[in-house]
C-alpha cells in the first residue's frame, strides 16, 4: 500500500516538508530505510480495532466493532504502487454491547452470518494525499455482493517493539451505505424517519507485524 511509503525517524517527525510531491516521492522511495520496510505483514488483532458507526432513531449513535478478523499485508518499500492488503471479518463476532441487538444483527435481517460469513476487502490501488494522508481503494464483499470502497487513512510509522517485532501501524475511515450491499431493512418512526440510518462509518485501527525472514 502506498501509505507506507515514509518511514519516521527521529530527524524526520517533526519536520516541514517543503519539497514539491513529485521530489519528495523520488527521495523517499530511494531511501534505504524504506527497502527496509519492504516484506509481508500480519495484522495484529489484540492491538487493532475494527469498528463502526450508525445513526440511531434519528437523534444518537450506536458504535460497534467486530472482535475477530485475520489480515495480511505485503509492503514493497522500493515500489509503493505493488504493496497489497487483504482482510477477512468474521461477521458473527459483531458487538455493539447489547447482546440482543448483536443477535439481530447476525439475523437475516442485516448480515445473515449464518449464510454469508466474513466480509472481505481487498485492495486495489492506493495514492499519498499529502503528508501522512493516504487514500487506498479496493473491493469490499458483504453478503455476496462485492463493490469498490476508499479508504481515507493515516500512516502512524514504523517501530520496534520491545520483543524484537518490526511493526507499522495506521488509521482510517470510510463511509458507506449499507443498502448498497443489500442491508436494508428498517422501521419508520411514528415522528417521521427511520429506525436506523443508511449511512454507516467505518473504523480501522492497525498495528500489523513483520514476518521473520525465511531460513
Amino acid at each position: 500500500m502506498a501509505l507506507f511509503n515514509r518511514k519516521r525517524t527521529a530527524d524526520t517527525a517533526d519536520t516541514a516538508d517543503t519539497t514539491a510531491p513529485a521530489a519528495t516521492a523520488a527521495v523517499l522511495e530511494a531511501d534505504p530505510a524504506l527497502a527496509a520496510l519492504t516484506g509481508d505483514y500480519t495484522i495484529d488483532p489484540a492491538h487493532s480495532s475494527i469498528g463502526f458507526t450508525v445513526r440511531h432513531a434519528m437523534v444518537t449513535n450506536v458504535r460497534g466493532a467486530f472482535g475477530t478478523y485475520e489480515g495480511t499485508l505485503h509492503l514493497d518499500g522500493a515500489d509503493p504502487a505493488r504493496s497489497t492488503a487483504s482482510l477477512n471479518v468474521t461477521i458473527a463476532s459483531i458487538d455493539t454491547g447489547i447482546a440482543d441487538r448483536d443477535n439481530h444483527l447476525r439475523s437475516a435481517d442485516f448480515f445473515d452470518a449464518e449464510s454469508f460469513p466474513l466480509m472481505t476487502f481487498r485492495s486495489t490501488t492506493a495514492e499519498r494525499v499529502d503528508g501522512d494522508r493516504y487514500r487506498i481503494t479496493g473491493d469490499l464483499t458483504l453478503r455476496d455482493v462485492t463493490k469498490p470502497l476508499t479508504l481515507d487513512l493515516e500512516f502512524h510509522g514504523s517501530a520496534t517493539d520491545v520483543y524484537g517485532a518490526e511493526r507499522v501501524g495506521f488509521e482510517g475511515s470510510a463511509e458507506i451505505l449499507r443498502s448498497d450491499w443489500g442491508l436494508t431493512w428498517n422501521a419508520a418512526l411514528e415522528t417521521g424517519g427511520v429506525m436506523v440510518s443508511d449511512k454507516v462509518k467505518l473504523t480501522f485501527d492497525i498495528s500489523a507485524v513483520k514476518a521473520a525472514p525465511q531460513a
